[in-house]
């Protein structure tokens, strides 16, 4: 079977995976923006107390730590190794319990097939080749009523200015060579592939970031960065 992953991808990022957890570090900005991510999941879901979420790209565990430490019993995957090995050493360090795994969504989907009450897929879509067959994995993945938190890139020129030339290569706000253009994303793109695995939009809203105040907030302005809260019917 093939896997929906670009060899690339998995280079570029498991060669950031010692310092995923640097907060000075290459994944500063993660770190600047988590806060704001792992609040809004948690509005999403009226409190992740006690909720089982798959967390979906999981990297070095930002935002799966983050959830569990929210009280959530949280299943997180990602295909580098590297990334998941550093996620693992961090969650014990912290006395954080989190089961890590190396697989695609697809075959979690496979194996666990409505078993969450919610997933989690933030910054991944724009980085795999078939974007439409992991939301429909992480559709299959949730219990009826259950919630879907993603995040990507809006694909225009302004998205283009500031996530690729500001950020990467002005800024140094991200690794240069993180993000593809072609790889971006539109909100109505999201939302067809969202509607076609049977899930209904139930809130699209804007990320902006501010590199001099090192922080983040919820916006109406969906041109660059963006969440999508979509629910599979009950």
């Amino acid at each position: 079977m093939n896997v929906n992953v670009d060899p690339r991808e998995i280079s570029h990022f498991s060669a950031l995976a010692a310092r995923w957890w640097d907060p000075q570090g290459e994944m500063a900005t993660l770190h600047h923006i988590n806060p704001l991510r792992l609040r809004y999941i948690d509005q999403c879901l009226d409190g992740c107390q006690g909720k089982r979420i798959a967390d979906v790209g999981c990297g070095g565990g930002l935002v799966a730590e983050g959830l569990a430490a929210l009280g959530a019993e949280v299943t997180g995957i990602d295909l580098a190794g590297d990334a998941l090995d550093v996620a693992r050493e961090h969650a014990a360090a912290a006395g954080i319990a989190v089961d890590y795994q190396q697989i695609s969504v697809e075959a979690l989907a496979d194996q666990q097939a409505g078993q969450y009450d919610a997933v989690t897929c933030l910054e991944m879509l724009e980085h795999v080749p078939d974007p439409e067959s992991v939301i429909a994995a992480c559709a299959r993945l949730l219990k009826p009523g259950g919630e879907l938190i993603l995040s990507t890139i809006n694909r225009n020129a302004k998205a283009f200015a500031l996530a690729i030339v500001g950020a990467e290569w002005v800024l140094n706000l991200v690794p240069r060579g993180t993000h593809d253009y072609a790889k971006l994303i539109k909100p109505s793109e999201l939302a067809r592939g969202a509607r076609g695995a049977g899930l209904e939009v139930i809130a699209l809203r804007g990320l902006r970031y501010n590199p001099l105040l090192k922080a983040a907030s919820l916006s109406d302005d969906v041109d660059v960065n963006y969440f999508m809260h979509v629910r599979k019917p009950a």
